[in-house]
C-alpha cells in the first residue's frame, strides 16, 4: 500500500489535482460498493454541486471516473458509488476485491459536466448505477423547495443501490426492478410535454436512447443526460491526417487516421490532462482558436458545437486540414 507521500508525489502534477484516504467502505446493494472519501489530514475536500463527478487514480495506476453521491454540504468527506463490472476494464474489479479503508487515492475534480440548472419541478429517471448522481440532485431540489419524481429502474431490487435511503421520499420515488416489471415505462413517467420541467437521466445507453425517442416532442434542451460511455458518433468527417498547431509553443502535431489528437500530443511529448478518454468525463477540455473541430465525444451541446472554440481532444478531431489549440 502507497503512502500519503509516494501517492501525492505521483498524483499532483494539475490544480486541481489531491489525494484521498478510503475512510469507509460499504456493500450497499449486489454489485455495488459505496467509498467514504477524506483528506489525510482531516481537512475540508473541495466544494461541489449536484451532477459533479471526480477522477480518482487507483493504487494500481487506473483513473475511473465516479459521480458524487454524497451530502454536498459535508465538507469534510466525498461519497462515490462503485459498480462491479467483470468485463471491465480492472477499475471496478480492483474497488471491490483489494482497496480497503486506509488506502490513499489520487483525487482530481470535482468538475460537472451535468449541472443542475434552476427549475420549479423535475423529472429524474437512472437506471442502475446512474442513480448515484441523481441522489445530490434530488437533496437539491428538496432544499430548494422544488417538486420532482423519480423512477428508478434496474435488473432486481437486491441489485439497486441506496433502496433504504430512498425510501424517505415516499411515493415520489417510484422503484421499477426489471425482473418485477419489465422495462421502465417512460411515456407513462413522462405524461404531456411540461415545459419548465427538466428531464435528468443517468443509466445505460439503451435507456437513455429509449428516453431520447420519448423526449421528442419536449421542448428544446428539456433532456439532460450523462452517459457511462460516449454515443456513437458515426464516422468521422475526414479519413485524412491532419495537423494540429500548439499555439503556446508554435509546434506542429500531425494527426494520422489511426491516432487521436490526444495520443498524436503524447507521442510528440505534449501531454494534456486525460482520463476516461471515451469523450465523458470532460478532463482534456482544450481551447480551439483556429480551425474546425469534428466533435465526436458526449458532452457538447449543439450550440457548444456550433461555436467551435474547444474540443475534447480524446475522441473528437478535425474537419479542416489545421487545427490550432491553445496548448
Amino acid at each position: 500500500m502507497l503512502g500519503v507521500e509516494q501517492v501525492d508525489a505521483r498524483w499532483r502534477s494539475g490544480t486541481d489535482r489531491t489525494v484521498v484516504r478510503v475512510q469507509d467502505k460499504v456493500q450497499v446493494a449486489e454489485g455495488v460498493v459505496t467509498l467514504t472519501l477524506t483528506a489525510p489530514d482531516g481537512g475540508r475536500l473541495p466544494d461541489w454541486t449536484p451532477g459533479a463527478h471526480v477522477d480518482l487514480t487507483l493504487e494500481n495506476g487506473l483513473t475511473r471516473q465516479y459521480s458524487l453521491c454524497g451530502d454536498r454540504w459535508d465538507a469534510h468527506s466525498y461519497r462515490v458509488g462503485v459498480l462491479l463490472e467483470p468485463a471491465g476494464r480492472g477499475g471496478s474489479s480492483y474497488v471491490h476485491e483489494q482497496l480497503e479503508p486506509g488506502h490513499v487515492l489520487g483525487l482530481g475534480g470535482p468538475r460537472n459536466n451535468f449541472p443542475l440548472v434552476p427549475a420549479e419541478s423535475y423529472l429524474f429517471v437512472a437506471g442502475g448505477i446512474g442513480i448515484t448522481p441523481v441522489l445530490p440532485m434530488i437533496a437539491q431540489a428538496d432544499l430548494l423547495g422544488a417538486d420532482w419524481q423519480l423512477l428508478y429502474g434496474g435488473r432486481t431490487r437486491s441489485s439497486m443501490a441506496f433502496l433504504d435511503e430512498l425510501s424517505a421520499h415516499g411515493d415520489r420515488v417510484q422503484v421499477r426492478p426489471q425482473d418485477e416489471f419489465g422495462l421502465l415505462d417512460l411515456p407513462a413517467f413522462l405524461g404531456e410535454p411540461r415545459p419548465g420541467t427538466p428531464v435528468y437521466a443517468c443509466g445505460p445507453a439503451p435507456l437513455l436512447a429509449a428516453l431520447e425517442t420519448a423526449c421528442a416532442g419536449w421542448p428544446a434542451r428539456a433532456l439532460h443526460t450523462e452517459r457511462f460511455v460516449a454515443a456513437d458518433q458515426g464516422a468521422p468527417v475526414r479519413t485524412t491526417a491532419f495537423d494540429v498547431e500548439l499555439h503556446r509553443s508554435g509546434r506542429t502535431v500531425t494527426v494520422t487516421p489511426d491516432t487521436s489528437v490526444l495520443e498524436a500530443l503524447a507521442a510528440a511529448g505534449v501531454e494534456v490532462l486525460s482520463s476516461c478518454r471515451q469523450g465523458t468525463c470532460g478532463t482534456c477540455e482544450t481551447t480551439v482558436l483556429a480551425g474546425v473541430p469534428d466533435h465526436r465525444d458526449s458532452l457538447l451541446d449543439d450550440d457548444e458545437r456550433a461555436a467551435g472554440d474547444c474540443m475534447y481532444p480524446c475522441v473528437s478531431r478535425s474537419c479542416s486540414d489545421r487545427l490550432v489549440l491553445d496548448l
